[in-house]
């Protein structure tokens, strides 16, 4: 956490508009993949939620590719946090049961070969049609908690 420039470019991803038929929210922020990893862990902690699981899925996805004949590099770092809430859970599958599938929550963390102190930060959406208004609400408030989790994770 050494650079005090640090910031979010959160560009158009917070427009309404944009934002609303999107089914991945992106952030970008400037610094090293270890000082935004930092930032992010902070902001998850803010939220009152502990990290459960981190998933190098950059790590994994290099080491098969090897396996399928795959050359391409696509990440230079990729990870996914994951953590829960069983406050915003409870609410969410007493509301539909079937909403256990967005559990556990997660944000995405990685960078892309040749890019230089850009990172990447993303999530799913929290969204499902055909659910009855208390689960719509309730995931709603858990996308808006994921939402802040990536306004917060910049230099304070």
């Amino acid at each position: 956490m050494k650079r005090a420039g640090t910031l979010i470019a959160l560009a158009s991803v917070w427009l309404a508009a944009s934002v609303q038929a999107q089914s991945v929210v992106e952030a970008r922020a400037q610094g090293t993949f270890e000082e935004i990893k930092q930032l992010l862990v902070i902001a998850i902690e803010g939220q009152g939620l502990a990290v459960a699981h981190v998933a190098e899925v950059g790590e994994m996805l290099a080491r098969t590719g090897k396996d399928l004949g795959a050359t391409t590099r696509i990440y230079e770092r990729a990870e996914v946090l994951q953590f829960c809430s069983a406050n915003y859970s409870r609410r969410m599958v007493e509301a539909d049961p079937r909403l256990l599938a967005f559990c556990p929550f997660g944000v995405g963390i990685y960078t892309l070969p040749g890019e230089t102190d850009t990172v990447h930060l993303v999530y799913r959406r929290m969204q499902a049609e055909g659910v009855d208004p208390a689960a719509v609400e309730a995931l709603a408030k858990i996308d808006s908690v994921l939402g802040e989790i990536l306004k917060d994770t910049q230099w304070r």
